[in-house]
């Protein structure tokens, strides 16, 4: 198969640096896209190219894009990868980080896509991976603006999917369950800072307490970020991909439970252990 032309966002750490490693292995060009250039080095050395990018920052998302297709002639691949998560009651949490929520998860995303989409139209191929959650579908409490944020991307995919198919552009949205990476590190912090101490504080609390537990099962049994890479490189090189990858930890079981079970009982089953 015929290497494609990958940009990567979110390529420092976690899922997308699994991933840009993966698609390196297997052949294609990857440029990875990060603000921590510094902890790409491994994507260098491996033969890719690590870029300076700040998703949130227009300039950055037309250099990058400007710099791959000036480098390379075209672009086969985007995998929008970075996100950011934020924990806090609906209540208690301040709009302009609900905003900067959404900036990151859907129109980071969203602005890629535009400044990718007229190449891919003129090649009459190309790939576009958004990498979503289980909290695409799913939801939980003290999280409302990721969820929301992750729910809209899948919506925007969808859309997105039956826009593009007739140019020859394949849509895929990933989901992942509970994967081992540094992503939630901060969730602690957040929940405490932001509702630890109102109207939400012992449910705040409850979560802060179950995300800092040691070795927690959780922690030992979570999926590798490899095993989202290996999706990802399956999509992007299968001639008729899936429009959603499930993988992961939990993935498959969290959402099953939510398409079973009535909305009041999974908001019991959920809310049960942190009243």
């Amino acid at each position: 198969m015929a290497a494609k032309v990958c940009l990567i966002t979110g390529a420092s750490s976690g899922i997308g640096h699994a991933t840009a490693l993966e698609l390196l292995r297997a052949g294609h060009v990857v440029y990875g896209a990060a603000r921590r250039v510094g902890h790409m080095a491994a994507i260098d050395e491996a033969g890719g190219r690590a870029l300076p990018v700040d998703v949130t920052e227009e300039e950055h998302l037309q250099r990058a894009v400007r710099t791959v297709l000036d480098e390379q002639g075209r672009i086969d691949v985007l995998v929008n990868n970075a996100g950011a998560v934020l924990h806090g009651a609906v209540e208690d949490t301040p709009l302009p980080m609900a905003r900067d929520e959404f900036e990151v998860n859907l129109f980071a995303p969203a602005r890629l896509v535009q400044l990718v989409l007229p190449h891919m139209r003129r090649q009459r191929s190309g790939t576009i991976v958004n990498v979503s959650s289980v909290g695409g579908e799913v939801a939980f409490p003290l999280g409302a603006w990721y969820y929301a944020s992750k729910h809209a991307l899948e919506a925007f995919s969808d859309t997105l999917r039956m826009e593009t198919g007739r140019f020859g552009i394949d849509v895929v949205v990933i989901q992942p369950g509970i994967i081992r990476t540094g992503f939630e590190a901060e969730t602690p912090r957040q929940l405490r800072e932001i509702s630890g101490h109102g109207a939400y504080g012992v449910m705040a609390e409850a979560m802060a307490r179950a995300a800092e537990a040691p070795a927690g099962h959780q922690s030992d049994q979570a999926s590798d970020p490899g095993v989202v890479a290996t999706a990802i490189r399956q999509a992007i090189e299968s001639d008729r991909p899936d429009t959603r990858y499930v993988v992961g930890w939990q993935a498959e079981a969290l959402l099953n439970l939510r398409r079973t079970l009535s909305d009041r009982d999974f908001d019991a089953a959920v809310t049960g252990p942190l009243t």
